[in-house]
């Protein structure tokens, strides 16, 4: 199944915008045959293949079934967004076992703290000087402190942009001082880099510069990391432990970074990982509510991106913002509810089979018993 994200604005980054504002958003549904059914948001890229790892096991094993499917695509490799379906498989089941005990997720993984610190980022590269101000104090009015402006194609622009959010962030703090974050999107070299932020840390103290070059490009960061003041961070787009082992031995990274759509263990351990090196750890995706839940449990978790205020289109979530921090709710699971018919109606899907396997056997025992992936995405996220 897919939904969208209606922004009602032009969104994007240095790569790309959508005009209308309209983000497709991926979802799967697994069901179990006790009636339990799990939410994950992420691709269906070889969901078949993929889920053939888990159906028929008891979900409550999440941690063990996460590993049979990195072992299922081991051969062709689960990188790309066969990582993301592996994800959105691995959050479905995290919300299943929290639901059959009752608990929210955020209380089942061991968080003691419902809220959850945030940071706002709109997407905004596409928007003029005043709609980007307009954007940022609608932020303000929900308490954040701090915020991420997209951009890396002009100096100035992002000087007089950065500036601007400062203003607004600074009227509404009271004169405190707001964390100032820019992404890139790996649109630079090394040297432009290190050119672009020194340049911009004459006026402006930034809290960090996100994927200024390539994911994979240790030295390249590492480079960007000791020219510069601020925090170099990057991760959202790595799929595996296997591909932060470098940059970590390279001292590239100075906040660890994991995207919604990689799914809880892949969150967990990437954390585990950061916090032996001494480093926090930041989810980075517009829906981002199981990384949330799994941010309460680990030491060293920062700040969460906060992207649209509204959740995508039937889709309601257990929780609010509140003084700058997403606040949990206690429905049990992730507190996800999901109204396919408004999200079908809206689709307005032609007639004939739907895709996706849809076997339902009437198996006994708490056992997952098919993936619902009622339609293929019809274009991806830029």
């Amino acid at each position: 199944m897919t939904t969208v994200q209606e922004w009602g604005r032009p969104v994007g980054d240095v790569n790309g915008v959508f005009a209308d504002g309209a983000v497709p958003v991926p979802l799967v549904l697994v069901d179990t045959d006790e009636g339990i059914t799990g939410v994950g948001l992420g691709p269906h890229v070889e969901i078949e293949t993929v889920f053939a790892a888990i159906e028929g096991e008891d979900p409550r094993g999440v941690t063990a079934l996460y590993d049979r499917m990195l072992r299922r695509t081991f051969k062709a490799g689960h990188a790309g967004a066969v990582f993301g379906t592996i994800g959105a498989l691995d959050t479905a089941l995290w919300d299943i076992k929290a639901q059959a005990a009752g608990e929210p997720l955020w209380r089942l993984l061991g968080g003691r703290d419902r809220g959850v610190p945030a940071y706002a980022s709109g997407l905004d590269i596409g928007l003029t000087d005043d709609e980007l101000v307009a954007v940022y104090q609608i932020y303000a009015q929900y308490g954040l402190r701090a915020a991420k402006i997209k951009g890396g194609l002009d100096i100035e622009r992002d000087r007089r942009r950065l500036t601007l959010v400062r203003d607004v962030l600074t009227e509404a703090g009271r004169g405190a001082r707001p964390g100032l974050m820019l992404d890139v999107n790996e649109a630079w070299t090394r040297k432009q880099a290190v050119r672009h932020v020194c340049e911009l840390e004459r006026t402006l103290d930034l809290t960090w510069i996100e994927e200024p070059v390539r994911r994979w490009d240790a030295e390249g960061l590492a480079t960007v990391g000791r020219g510069i003041r601020a925090s170099v961070a990057t991760g959202e787009n790595l799929t595996g432990l296997e591909q932060f082992r470098p940059l970590l031995a390279a001292g590239a990274v100075d906040i660890v970074q994991t995207a919604a759509v990689w799914g809880v263990s892949h969150f967990l351990r990437a954390s585990a990982l950061a916090h032996a090196h001494d480093l926090p750890v930041s989810p980075i995706g517009n829906t981002p509510v199981a990384l949330l839940h799994a941010a309460t449990s680990v030491p060293n978790h920062l700040a969460s991106e906060l992207q649209d205020l509204q959740p995508p289109l039937g889709l309601s979530l257990d929780l609010r913002i509140e003084g700058g921090t997403f606040i949990l709710g206690d429905s049990p699971g992730l507190g996800v509810t999901v109204d396919e018919r408004a999200i079908n109606a809206f689709r307005r899907p032609a007639a004939g089979p739907a895709d996706g396997p849809h076997i339902r056997p009437e198996d006994a025992g708490r056992r997952l018993l098919a993936v619902a992936d009622h339609s293929s995405p019809t274009r991806s996220p830029g």
